[in-house]
């Protein structure tokens, strides 16, 4: 089960970590979250790693499986049911409780124990629906 922020303090990377993908709104792989720390303790793309390890465990940051990227979580959910909808034209990603998609996939396969879901849903945001944009894949 994952700890909660309150079972323990973040400590330097993990803090200097979440304060870059607070700041973003958009997923950062590991080497692009080392690009924004440029001037800080950290130096290698191994500490970052470790630090959105721990992020993820704690429930303040999730991992994109398929971009192999990180974002903060900005809603409130249990840490095992966030999904994202992902624009494969800007990349805009919004997140919401996949919980209840989950729940309903456990229940209707009783031969089958999910442990670690991921929903990721690729699609087009509002503003890439109405807009004249070329609609290309970028996700």
């Amino acid at each position: 089960m994952a700890k909660s922020t309150q079972d323990r303090a973040l400590g330097p990377n993990e803090e200097a970590v979440l304060s870059v993908l607070k700041r973003q709104h958009k997923p950062l792989s590991a080497y692009d979250i080392l690009d924004r720390l440029h001037g800080t303790k950290i130096r290698a793309a191994v500490q970052v790693y470790r630090a959105t390890e721990k992020l993820c465990e704690s429930g303040l940051v999730h991992r994109l499986e398929s971009l192999n990227a990180f974002v903060a979580c900005d809603c409130m959910h249990a840490a095992s049911s966030a999904g994202f909808m992902l624009c494969t034209c800007c990349g805009e990603v919004r997140e919401f409780d996949a919980g209840k998609t989950v729940s309903v996939a456990q229940t209707q396969d009783k031969e089958f124990k999910i442990q670690m879901p991921s929903v990721e849903l690729k699609g087009l945001c509002k503003h890439c629906q109405s807009d004249n944009h070329t609609h290309t894949d970028s996700v």
